[in-house]
C-alpha cells in the first residue's frame, strides 16, 4: 500500500511529552525500515498547518496527553481533510475524560469502581468514609499515572488532591480495587491477549510504567481460558460503548472475587520498549513494524 508522505506526531505540549517522543521516535524507525515515506512533526514546534501545506497524505498520531489524545488534534486534521490514526474527536475526548467515560459506562451497565468527583469545596473527610481508603485519587484528563496518588489514610487525601488538581482542575476520587491490574490491547476488530502486569511499587505508576525494570508483565496472563475471554470481550464492549476505532488499550483491575472493573481506555496508547500494545501483538507474532503499519493502514478521517 502506498501512504505517501506521512506525518509521525509526536512530542506535543502535555504532560506525556517526553515519553511521546520516544514512541514517535520508535513509530518513526519502524515505518522508514518498512519503506514508508514518514517524517517527524512535533506539533508544540511546528504550525499544524504545515501538515497540509506540505501535502502529508496522513499522520500517524504517536502524542499522548491533553492536545493529542483527547480529540483536539484529531479536530485539526479533521478540519485539514487529512486521515489521521486511532479514534476520532469525540471518543478521544471521551476517552481523555474518566469522569465522562465513567458515566457512559455505568450507562451502559458496564462495570467500574465507584468514584467521586472532588472539588475544593468538597468534604474529604465524608468521601473518604463513603469510598473507603485506601483509595486512588487522580486528574480527571491525565494519562500515564500523572498527577495520581493511592491515599492509605484520610488525612492524606487533601495532599492527593493538591498534587492531582496541578494538573487538571476536575479530579476524581476512586475506589482502590485489590487484586492484579490487567490490560487489553484491541487493533481493528482483533482483541490481543491479555497482559497481566505486576510491580512491587505501591501501584502501577510512572516510574513503573516507563522508567523502573522490576515491573513484570505477564503474557500470557496466567487466567483460565474462560475468564480471559470473558474480559477480552468487557473490553472489546468498552471500546465501542466510546466510539473508539483503529486501535487501543483498555485497563482493567480485577477484585478478590475475580471480577473486572473497567479503569480506562487509551485511545494513544505508549509506543516505546516499554510498551504494552507492541507487547501483546508480539506474543500473537506481530512485529513492532507490522503493527506501526497496521495503525497506519486504519488511519481515516470522520
Amino acid at each position: 500500500m502506498n501512504f505517501g508522505k506521512v506525518a509521525v506526531l509526536m512530542g506535543g505540549k502535555s504532560a506525556e511529552r517526553d515519553v511521546s517522543l520516544k514512541s514517535g521516535g520508535m513509530v518513526l524507525a519502524a515505518l522508514r525500515k518498512k519503506g514508508i515515506d514518514a517524517h517527524p512533526f512535533d506539533p508544540r514546534e511546528r504550525d499544524v498547518q504545515d501538515l497540509a501545506r506540505e501535502r502529508f497524505a496522513r499522520v500517524f498520531i504517536a502524542l499522548h496527553g491533553r492536545f493529542g489524545e483527547d480529540g483536539t488534534v484529531q479536530g485539526v486534521l479533521e478540519w485539514l481533510g487529512i486521515p489521521y490514526t486511532g479514534s476520532g474527536v469525540l471518543a478521544s475526548a471521551l476517552a481523555m475524560d474518566k469522569v465522562r467515560t465513567k458515566r457512559l459506562w455505568a450507562a451502559e451497565g458496564l462495570p467500574t469502581a465507584a468514584y467521586e468527583v472532588l472539588g475544593k469545596d468538597s468534604n474529604l473527610k465524608a468521601v473518604a468514609k463513603r469510598l473507603g481508603v485506601p483509595l486512588f485519587v487522580k486528574p480527571a484528563s491525565e494519562g500515564s499515572s500523572v498527577g495520581m496518588s493511592k491515599v492509605k489514610r484520610a488525612g492524606d487525601l487533601e495532599e492527593a488532591f493538591a498534587l492531582a488538581v496541578n494538573y487538571d482542575p476536575v479530579v476524581i476520587a476512586e475506589k482502590f480495587i485489590e487484586g492484579p491490574e490487567l490490560t487489553v490491547a484491541i487493533v481493528g476488530e482483533r482483541v490481543l491477549p491479555i497482559i497481566k502486569i505486576e510491580t512491587p511499587r505501591e501501584f502501577y505508576d510512572y516510574e513503573a510504567k516507563y522508567i523502573a525494570n522490576d515491573t513484570r508483565y505477564l503474557i500470557p496472563s496466567g487466567l483460565p481460558a474462560a475468564k480471559e475471554k470473558q474480559i477480552q470481550a468487557l473490553s472489546l464492549k468498552a471500546f465501542q460503548a466510546l466510539g473508539c476505532r483503529g486501535w487501543g488499550r483498555v485497563d482493567l483491575m480485577l477484585d478478590k472475587r475475580g471480577r473486572p472493573f473497567l479503569l480506562e481506555i487509551n485511545t494513544s496508547p505508549g509506543m516505546t520498549d516499554h510498551s504494552l500494545v507492541p507487547m501483546a501483538a508480539k506474543a500473537v507474532g506481530i512485529a513492532y513494524e507490522d503493527l506501526c503499519v497496521r495503525i497506519l493502514e486504519m488511519a481515516h478521517v470522520g
